[in-house]
């Protein structure tokens, strides 16, 4: 098989490795897409040297070649997508616990099954209730995913925060109702003003930087809920204590348990297969595997017209 793997601060080569030979309990899978994430764009940018390769790439959809000894649940040639690593090879071992079928008559990067199921896992537990109040700041890939995942729960107001004009006509394109620059957000939504309270009762932070929390913490009402989905990477982040004084809930949008980002897994294919959700409108890039770093570097400088890009491979099946 041929796999991407990273060389040195911002370089990868494609080589040839041995086919991975799939044990009891996994499957082998032909890749036929792998979403570039932006999770792996830190390993890309400063580690991997030769003599210690780092393997990327973990939102992978591909065609069974192979099955261990798995009860009869798979078979060779069925579609799937799951949670796993080293997604950006032409072959991928993939626990056969942690793979479900994708739905049929979508192109691959549109079922691409790990991203979707982070993002709906940790919807799922912020208690949007319909006509509720909800604000999603940060509107890259996981911001414009959870508009479409907050429209779909029939938010009373769905009000999209981003400094970029682009990203915030894409989130009204998308389901939201106002699209706000942080810095120009209407007052009555950030303070209590009038006889009426108008602050949100969810807000979502999936921006991943500290002045996205900050946003988060002003926009949010007494006793409501801020869900932290941005990926934060590592180190101390401040906590606004005002959050304190107003009796919030502060619910961590990550998931370490593989069941339950599975069973949201589920939930987000069944959304994309009756139309809830699409990718559609965020797979803005597709790449070879030879220009990988490509897909890294377009992540960086972020040009108006990205969101996401994903890498594709040929179909063997």
């Amino acid at each position: 098989m041929l796999i991407s793997q990273v060389i040195g601060p911002r370089r990868s080569e494609i080589v040839t490795a041995p086919d991975p030979i799939p044990s009891r309990s996994q499957v082998v899978i032909d890749t036929l897409a792998c979403g570039v994430c932006t999770s792996d764009r830190t390993p890309w940018r400063e580690r991997g040297d030769p003599a210690n390769p780092v393997r990327l790439g973990h939102e992978t959809v591909g065609r069974i070649s192979e099955v261990g000894d798995t009860g009869g649940r798979w078979r060779v040639g069925e579609l799937v997508t799951g949670l796993g690593g080293d997604g950006f090879a032409t072959k991928v071992a993939l626990d056969a616990d942690s793979i479900l079928r994708v739905p049929a008559g979508f192109a691959p990067q549109h079922v691409i099954g790990e991203p979707l199921a982070d993002l709906e896992e940790a919807l799922s537990r912020s208690g949007i209730l319909p006509g509720y109040r909800v604000a999603v700041v940060g509107l890259g890939f996981m911001g414009l995913g959870l508009i479409q995942l907050a429209a779909a729960r029939l938010s009373g107001l769905l009000v999209a925060v981003d400094p970029n004009p682009a990203a915030r006509e894409r989130a009204l394109s998308l389901g939201a109702h106002e699209a706000h620059h942080p810095d120009e957000l209407p007052a009555e939504f950030t303070s209590a003003s009038g006889g009426r309270e108008q602050r949100m009762d969810v807000v979502v932070e999936a921006a991943g930087v500290t002045s996205a929390l900050a946003t988060s913490s002003s926009l949010v009402r007494p006793y409501g809920t801020v869900c932290v989905v941005g990926y934060h990477h590592a180190g101390d982040a401040p906590m606004d204590m005002e959050l304190w004084y107003k009796g919030v809930t502060i619910v961590n949008g990550f998931s370490p348990a593989r069941p339950r980002t599975l069973r949201a897994m589920a939930d987000g294919l069944a959304m994309i297969a009756d139309g809830r959700f699409s990718y559609r409108p965020l797979i803005t890039h597709t790449f070879e595997l030879d220009d990988i770093d490509s897909a890294y570097e377009l992540m960086e400088s972020r040009p108006t017209d990205f969101v996401k890009g994903v890498v594709l491979f040929p179909d063997r099946g």
